[in-house]
């Protein structure tokens, strides 16, 4: 098994759980990726942010997480590649700086979204448009997991590009793995 297999079968084995689940987009699944499983083990998320740092684009000045699950993500890469992040929110908050991303000034840079799952990808178009309106340039979309229907891809102009697809980790799923 060679060093990417081997990351999807501990992804698969950490974080696949079957049961009744509702995402982000409304819709319900069967089965679940709790990407806090990974993102809290620190030698799991090493791992990961050492697969994604090859799928960053050259032109990318600032790594955005997206809240909550993208922010770890972002911060390991920052760390292995030196990359100024920036931690956005899904609203701006009303209180204090009124930011929607905090961190390193997003305005006139161009930036990586990352993302940990994306199925619809609802929430990075609505991310890319709040940052674009803020004076950055976003083309651009990491991610852990494409759990998504069909080839990776978003609208308005970005990029997606994730580590793994669900296709790539269903021959490491043991079927039964119940909620916890």
């Amino acid at each position: 098994m060679n060093g990417r297999e081997s990351l999807a079968w501990e992804l698969a084995r950490a974080c696949f759980l079957t049961g009744t689940f509702t995402l982000r987009s409304g819709a319900t699944s069967s089965f679940y990726f709790d990407k806090y499983q990974f993102e809290a083990d620190p030698a799991l998320l090493r791992r990961v942010a050492s697969q994604l740092v090859q799928l960053i684009p050259d032109e990318a000045e600032v790594l955005c997480g997206l809240e909550l699950g993208g922010i770890p993500i972002a911060t390991a890469l920052s760390l292995q590649t030196g990359l100024p992040a920036a931690f956005v929110r899904k609203t701006a908050k009303t209180y204090g700086t009124c930011r929607i991303a905090e961190g390193t000034s997003v305005h006139g840079k161009q930036v990586c979204l990352i993302e940990d799952v994306i199925t619809t990808g609802g929430q990075a178009v609505a991310s890319a448009r709040e940052l674009r309106a803020r004076g950055a340039t976003v083309n651009s979309v990491i991610c852990v997991l494409w759990r998504g229907e069909g080839e990776p891809g978003l609208p308005e102009g970005l990029a997606c590009v994730p580590l793994f697809t669900g296709a790539d980790l269903v021959p490491y799923i043991s079927v039964g793995t119940e909620r916890g």
